[in-house]
């Protein structure tokens, strides 16, 4: 079985072990010194913040470099979407709206297109995830210029510092160009002590060189929703570190508890935390992460989106 969180920022109870077993073998085989030049890459792209708050301000030269990295060959701007299949503007809404959503056949992820409002999340540098380590889904916001994702993504010993996002994300290519936060807004439960009842980020992105755009406008965006009755059909997507397309499985939404919603499906790997939960085909219902990390290798979870998580979402659009 595998973590979707990666080691170091917690992870699926399952994998600990194999995590422990990895980082053994990195300090036979590297040596001290290599584990400690890693560790001052990681410090290096973070940042205490306010974490009484839960709030980080990005500082602009800082993001600027994060897109430049990410844009020195790791990914490509292409100005024209996909037209060639690879992507579409419906997130899967006409088989919802047709009355012909079923969930999937067997209970396991598959490759899917790639979708306007939905991308990777990238952190260049010598902090040791891949690429993308994590996915995130624009939302429906007054300003636009909105995404969520799993606090786990952003915060962690402090709040990332080398962020961007690629909406839209496939095969090296950001059809929709790469964007990086001006404000990063967690709960303060998450940075008090990383509490799986409050795994839920909000990003304020820009897209440097692009003065005035919005996400939105490009992207299009998912309208979020609170207080979610369960169950519910539901579609889960998300980016394997991996892999250069996103992955979904339609399954069902189901309470686990008061605070947490299950969702089960196979084969959803790491990198898939902060992706969305859709119900009703563009409504945002949860994403990928809470308890155990986000899950193990057959089942999948999201916090409830309640009333902490409307009041995280009001203060991120209205500070």
């Amino acid at each position: 079985m595998s973590s979707r969180v990666q080691g170091r920022e917690g992870g699926r109870t399952a994998a600990r072990g194999s995590v422990a077993v990895g980082l053994l073998c990195t300090l036979v085989l590297a040596g001290a010194g290599y584990v400690a030049w890693e560790l001052r890459g990681i410090a290096a792209n973070r940042t205490d913040g306010d974490p009484a708050l839960g709030v980080y301000q990005q500082d602009p030269e800082r993001a600027d470099r994060t897109a430049s990295a990410v844009l020195d060959g790791i990914v490509r701007e292409d100005p024209d979407p996909p037209t060639d299949g690879k992507a579409f503007a419906d997130g899967g809404a006409v088989n919802w709206r047709s009355g012909g959503w079923e969930p999937s056949d067997p209970l396991e992820a598959r490759p899917a297109p790639a979708e306007p409002a939905i991308g990777a999340l990238f952190s260049p540098g010598n902090d040791g995830d891949p690429d993308h380590h994590c996915s995130g889904v624009v939302v429906r916001s007054p300003a636009g210029d909105l995404v969520a994702t799993a606090a786990h993504c952003v915060y962690g010993g402090g709040f990332r510092t080398n962020l961007a996002f690629a909406p839209g994300y496939r095969d090296g290519i950001a059809p929709y160009g790469v964007w990086v936060p001006t404000r990063i807004d967690v709960d303060p439960r998450w940075t008090a002590d990383q509490d799986p009842d409050h795994d839920i980020a909000f990003l304020r992105l820009r897209r440097p060189g692009y003065p005035g755009q919005r996400l939105e406008d490009v992207t299009g965006a998912e309208t979020i929703a609170f207080g979610r009755e369960l169950p519910a059909p539901a579609r889960l997507v998300g980016y394997p570190n991996f892999s250069e397309q996103p992955l979904d499985c339609r399954t069902t939404a189901r309470p686990a508890g008061p605070t947490q919603v299950r969702l089960d499906c196979a084969d959803v790997p790491n990198g898939t935390s902060g992706g969305p939960v859709l119900t009703d085909g563009h409504t945002l219902i949860g994403v990928i992460g809470g308890r155990d990390g986000g899950g193990d290798d057959e089942t999948s979870y999201s916090i409830h989106f309640g009333d902490g998580v409307r009041a995280l979402y009001e203060r991120s659009t209205h500070s």
